[in-house]
Order: structure tokens, then C-alpha cells, then sequence
């Protein structure tokens, strides 16, 4: 579609399905959401420094822009609670294999159950197979679902869990920390036979992921259509900035949406706890993405982790939600 038509639809997302077609045509909406073409590697590198240095992070390159063209469109209705989509990265952890008693089921068990005992549905960027060491691009060993991890997320829909694709394997296919990616590098036939792979792995489960969690965050910008074309909604977060470009979220891109999530929002929950509260305070009434990493919370003994859901229950969505409201906006001309 031209970049006109998804325009039209970011904007359906951001202001709601009321919207007027004034509304949407206003210059701060447009300037709010208008998706360029992938920066220059010289400017991703500057994206990422910046990034760094805090200077270009959710609440003021995301929100304020979000926030002021709102206003514009609706006025005093634009006031609002934020809207939290609470996505965790992963399970089965990547490093389940290697280290049961630290990242095995049990331990994500504690962290479900604190999440559905503070009413806070969520997305869970699922694994199809678990590798061992999986940041040694050499390696090749690797092992299905188990039982446990089976019984698990056959039940957890009902528990108000959706799920999205993470890949395959997690397995890297560099070395370096700083280009860590299961995709970047495969062609488009090699990058299909992966991600349909995956697909059919869960279809046997029941489960058809609309949501792709991309591992390591990373997928070079021409593999994004292919995404696109099995994916209502493609994630990203800190690092997709080096491959894609810093890029605002929730935005139509293509034939899906992109949704990164950023600093404060992709954190330990310690740190995404100030940030949601000043979204709280803002009545942003925005989609926020908010990405949690269950092991990190675990390692920190889990007590950050339920401060945060007690300050963020009331206003988190179930993913459920979103992706009707993306299948209105898909809907506009």
C-alpha cells in the first residue's frame, strides 16, 4: 500500500476507529507517523549513539510526538489511560536446555502465575525448539518442545496469554554481540523455510502466532515484507534501531504493523516502572508497548517485577484488543 494509505491507517490506530477524516489529515498526525525509508547506515549509527546517550528513547521521540498530535486531532477527548501491551521474550527461554534449574518451566510457572494474579494479560514470544548454547553460531544441537513446555502453553490462552513467533531456535548466526540475529544474513527463500517452519511447529499445538518477536531484535529491513505477509504485527526493540533505524511504534509499515518498543519501556521492570507511571500521569490514552525479560525479573527475585503489575494492572490490554483495532485500521482505504 502507499505510504498515503498507511498514513491513513496509523492514524486510525492512534486516534481510534471514530476518527474523523479531518482528523486524520491534520499535519501534526501526519508528522507523528509519517514511516521514511530505512536511515543510511551513517544515520543508524548516529540513531544508535543518541539512542545511548538517552537522547533518543520512547518518551520523547515516541509519546510527546503521539501525545501533542492527539491533542490536535481530538482535543480534550484525546486525555486517556494509557493503553500497556505487556510482551515477554521468551519461553521456553532460549537458554532452557543449557540451564534448567535457572530458565526451565518451573521457574517461568512463577512468573505466569504472578502476572495472572495481578490480572495483567500478556504476549509471549514463543520458541518452536530450544538450542543448546545458543550463541555459538557453530552449533546444531537442539531439541523439540517438551511435555511440560507443551501442557503450558496449550493452557495459557485461556489465561489471558497470546502468543507471538520467536524465530526457530534463537540460535545466533553471528558471533559478535553487536550483530547477534537468527535472520540477518539468509536470503528470502532460507528466511520462509524458517519462519513457516516455525509456524507449522506450533500449528500442531493449536497456536497461529499474528505476532512476530523477532530474535535478538534483529531482521535486516529486506526481510521485513516477508514478515509482513505472515504477520499482523512485527516487534522490535533497542537493537532493530542498527538494522531498521529508530522508527516510532505502533505505525503501519507495509502490509503489517511494526511495534518496537524502547527504553524506558524495554527494561527490567524496575526501570519500565517510571516510565509507565509517567505515561499514567499523562492520561497518554497511547498503545505502549512494554517488553519484560521474565529471566532477568527472576534473577532479581521477582520483587520490582510485582511493584511494577501493581501500578500497571488497571491499564494493561489484552493483545486481543490491539489486533481487532488493527484489523479496523487495515480496513481503511
Amino acid at each position: 500500500m502507499a505510504d498515503g494509505g498507511n498514513l491513513t491507517r496509523s492514524a486510525r490506530l492512534l486516534l481510534g476507529p471514530g476518527a474523523d477524516d479531518h482528523a486524520v489529515r491534520l499535519k501534526a498526525v501526519r508528522a507523528a507517523l509519517r514511516q521514511g525509508r530505512v536511515p543510511p547506515p551513517p544515520m543508524r549509527l548516529a540513531q544508535r549513539v543518541q539512542r545511548k546517550l538517552g537522547r533518543l528513547e520512547y518518551e520523547q521521540a515516541v509519546a510527546e510526538p503521539m501525545i501533542a498530535a492527539r491533542r490536535a486531532a481530538l482535543g480534550p477527548d484525546a486525555d486517556g489511560p494509557p493503553r500497556f501491551l505487556i510482551r515477554v521474550d521468551e519461553f521456553p527461554h532460549a537458554l532452557a536446555l543449557d540451564q534448567p534449574e535457572r530458565y526451565g518451566t518451573e521457574r517461568y510457572r512463577r512468573f505466569h502465575g504472578l502476572l495472572r494474579e495481578a490480572g495483567v494479560p500478556y504476549l509471549v514470544a514463543v520458541l518452536p525448539r530450544v538450542s543448546a548454547n545458543p550463541l555459538d553460531p557453530e552449533g546444531t544441537s537442539w531439541r523439540g518442545l517438551d511435555d511440560e513446555e507443551r501442557e503450558l502453553l496449550v493452557a495459557m490462552p485461556a489465561q489471558g496469554v497470546s502468543y507471538g513467533l520467536h524465530g526457530l531456535d534463537h540460535r545466533t548466526r553471528h558471533l559478535s554481540p553487536r550483530r547477534r540475529s537468527e535472520l540477518c544474513g539468509l536470503d528470502a527463500a532460507a528466511t520462509e523455510r524458517l519462519l513457516d517452519t516455525g509456524l507449522a511447529e506450533l500449528e500442531v499445538l493449536g497456536l497461529r502466532p499474528r505476532v512476530f518477536v523477532p530474535p535478538f531484535n534483529r531482521f535486516d529491513a529486506a526481510q521485513y515484507e516477508i514478515l509482513a505477509r505472515r504477520f499482523d504485527v512485527v516487534c522490535g526493540g533497542p537493537e532493530s534501531v542498527g538494522v531498521l533505524g529508530f522508527q516510532r511504534s505502533p505505525v503501519w509499515r507495509g502490509e503489517a504493523v511494526y511495534m518496537p518498543a524502547y527504553h524506558p519501556l524495554y527494561g527490567r521492570a524496575d526501570e519500565v516502572l517510571g516510565g509507565a507511571r509517567a505515561l499514567i500521569d499523562r492520561r497518554a490514552g497511547l498503545w505502549a508497548p512494554i517488553v519484560l525479560h521474565w529471566g532477568w525479573e527472576a534473577a532479581e527475585g521477582w520483587g520490582a517485577l510485582e511493584r511494577l503489575l501493581e501500578a500497571i494492572a488497571p491499564y494493561t490490554a489484552h493483545w486481543d484488543e490491539f489486533l481487532a483495532e488493527v484489523d479496523a485500521s487495515r480496513l481503511v482505504a
